[in-house]
Formats: structure tokens, sequence, C-alpha cells
């Protein structure tokens, strides 16, 4: 099987991340929670007093969030893929995930706080 190239591998790409934000939407609450809560924090950086690098500094913090939780989400989907039974490894593999996701958040609330508060 030919693989595609060019704009024709951009173009599959695009539809695969397409398709993996509609399934991380309605398949995973968490994700869905956290991009609930971006949207209007996102608005509300445009209308603070900040220079672009500030904004662009709080969102992209809160699209960190986004990318650890969605990466979290893929190992949980491939450990649970493997088997259902306990495994101390993927235990760990799934606490490691969502250390992951708090140090992001605890990332993005330290940005909006230095930002704000300066």
């Amino acid at each position: 099987m030919k693989k595609n190239t060019g704009i024709m591998r951009l173009f599959y790409a695009g539809i695969y991340s397409w398709q993996g934000f509609k399934s991380a939407l309605i398949n995973e609450a968490p994700f869905r929670e956290e991009f609930i809560a971006a949207i209007p924090l996102v608005g509300l950086s445009f209308y603070l007093d900040v220079s672009a690098y500030e904004r662009l500094a709080m969102i992209a913090s809160l699209v960190l969030i986004l990318i650890v939780e969605i990466l979290n989400s893929a190992v949980e989907c491939v450990v649970d893929r493997i088997g259902i039974e306990h495994h101390v490894l993927s235990g760990r593999a799934k606490d490691y995930g969502s250390l992951a996701v708090l140090l992001s958040i605890f990332i993005a609330i330290a940005v909006w706080w230095v930002i704000l508060t300066h």
C-alpha cells in the first residue's frame, strides 16, 4: 500500500485529528470539562490588559492541559486495551499520566497567577 505524501498526508492527518477531537469530547469527560473551562478563559484573556506575549502564554498554558489530558487518555486506552486485570505497571502508567495532567494544571495556574499579579 502506497503511503500518502505531501498535501494528501496533511489532509488525512487533519481528518484523523478531527476524529480524535470529536472522540475526546464524546468519550473523555476530563478532556471535555477542561475544554469547556478553557473556552471562557481564552475569551477572558482577550479582555485583560496584558501583552500579546502574556496572552499567548496564558492560552498556551491552557492548551498544554488539553494536550497532556489527551496523551493521558491515550495511555489509558492502550493500557485498558491490553487487559482489564490489575497489574502494577498498568496502575503506574495511569498514575503517571494523571500526574502529568496535574503538573500541567499547576503550570497553567502559575502562568495565570504571575501574569495577573505582576
